[in-house]
């Protein structure tokens, strides 16, 4: 079965057209109410954690989901404003049967979604967001007073979670004598991020934690890293820390305000563990995508290590780590997981993981990945017709082959659709900036 409304990352969209809308959201809460207590033991009353970020349609459709979710027969426990992976850890710890977050993640302040949580912290599986859609095919109804879902606050939230992300870091390290600067992106982690980082020892200097309701990832963050690096050179501090809108993106740049994507920050975890592999730090195996840089690669094949690509999405990451047995993995747009630390991405326990290569080694994040040279890749986008069967178009497969005969094992050429717009994306990857460039445009005409 297709999924009807599920994406890749829950149900997400303009706020007031559907399918977030009042009363989408209220049916989808009854509909994940019925599936939790169809599967709930003994008939017992499920319980449900949700969060959100700070969004101002946050509260809408959080008011709606716990009506729904009462009407069905849950329990309710509202978090507010709180990271995906803080709602991830909560409902494992407190073994609720479900996590719910409110969030379009690193997207305008009018966009809104809705995903889910297994009871151990991980994204549901496809056959329970299949359940739950049949549910929302049938008819709305409500339970008998009796048996009605009660809601309270989880006040204690933010302490809970800034304790486990604390937990990642070795207790014999700390951050005492550096300055950081965090950027929480005016989100969820807005009065979490800086309490972490201070708590450990560091002197930190917060920008992003003043949440209007309008202005998340507005220019700050993970996908704006502007004003990070100009407060990290303007507070002469050692390194910055960009959080997304949903705390699970991760972006750092050193004291000199040059930016370090996924790609690079995931190097650093990997060189850290395989350095203290002595201690018990081992690494069987990366995974990547197929937008992380060819790189990465080739210098994790230097040191001896197995590095596959999944398809782009943290979703798709995880169940290859999952396939494999494997604990590392990200995308170069900074979803980086650990899973020996956490059973999701994670942008704070990250952003630790990689200050422990930092603090052990005593050398900023550029002399930490200095091995690693990103290649130049060259992206050109190509607007096509709707079902336009470009992938068996004989001259696009002779510019590609012809294209891949050139850069040899040195270079890479990545055709793919978007999944949003009708356009298809030429990606060419080589050491040479204008090799990359020549191509890219070579294959696109081409295409065009």
């Amino acid at each position: 079965m297709s999924r009807k409304y599920f994406g890749t990352d829950g149900v997400r969209g303009r706020v007031g057209q559907y399918p977030i809308t009042p009363d989408f959201v209220l049916r989808l809460g009854y509909a994940a109410g019925k599936v939790l207590l169809k599967h709930s033991p003994n008939g017992s009353h499920p319980s449900v954690l949700i969060g959100k970020d700070t969004r101002v349609s946050g509260y809408m459709i959080e008011a709606a989901l716990e009506a729904g979710l009462s009407a069905a027969g849950v329990d309710v426990m509202l978090a507010g404003p709180m990271p995906t992976p803080a709602v991830a850890y909560l409902t494992r710890a407190l073994r609720l049967s479900a996590g719910i977050v409110v969030s379009a993640s690193h997207n305008p302040y009018d966009d809104n979604g809705i995903k889910f949580f297994s009871a151990a912290g991980t994204k549901l599986p496809d056959e329970v967001e299949l359940e739950i859609e049949a549910y929302l095919d049938q008819p709305m109804g409500c339970a008998d007073s009796d048996h009605l879902g009660k809601a309270k606050r989880l006040d204690d939230a933010a302490g809970r979670y800034i304790e486990f992300c604390k937990s990642t870091f070795p207790n014999k390290l700390d951050l005492k004598g550096l300055k950081i600067v965090v950027d929480a992106a005016h989100g969820a982690g807005y009065h979490i991020a800086p309490h972490v980082f201070s708590e450990l020892g560091a002197e930190v200097h917060a920008i992003g934690v003043q949440p209007n309701g309008f202005n998340i990832n507005d220019h700050v963050g993970a996908t704006h890293t502007e004003a990070l690096e100009v407060a990290v050179r303007a507070n002469h501090a050692d390194l910055g820390i960009a959080l997304d809108g949903d705390g699970d993106r991760l972006i750092m740049v050193d004291g000199d305000g040059k930016r370090f994507d996924g790609d690079q920050l995931l190097y650093a975890m990997v060189k850290e563990r395989k350095a203290s592999e002595h201690v018990g730090g081992k690494v069987d195996g990366v995974v990547g995508t197929l937008m992380s840089n060819l790189a990465l690669e080739h210098q994790l094949g230097k040191l001896g290590i197995p590095f596959e690509r999944a398809k782009v999405g943290d979703r798709y990451v995880m169940e290859k780590l999952l396939e494999k047995g494997w604990v590392l993995g990200g995308e170069n747009s900074g979803h980086l997981i650990c899973l020996d630390r956490h059973t999701t991405g994670d942008a704070l326990v990250a952003a630790l993981q990689v200050l422990i290569g930092v603090r052990r080694t005593g050398l900023s994040l550029g002399e930490l990945t200095k091995e690693l040279v990103l290649y130049p890749q060259k992206l050109v986008n190509v607007r096509i017709e709707k079902g336009a069967d470009w992938q068996n178009n004989a001259a696009l497969k002779a510019a590609t082959a012809e294209a891949e005969k050139e850069l040899g094992e040195h270079g890479r050429v990545l055709i793919r659709a978007s999944g949003t717009e009708p356009l298809v994306r030429v990606m060419v990857e080589c050491p040479e900036s204008e090799q990359a460039t020549r191509l890219a445009n070579a294959i696109a005409e081409t295409l065009r």
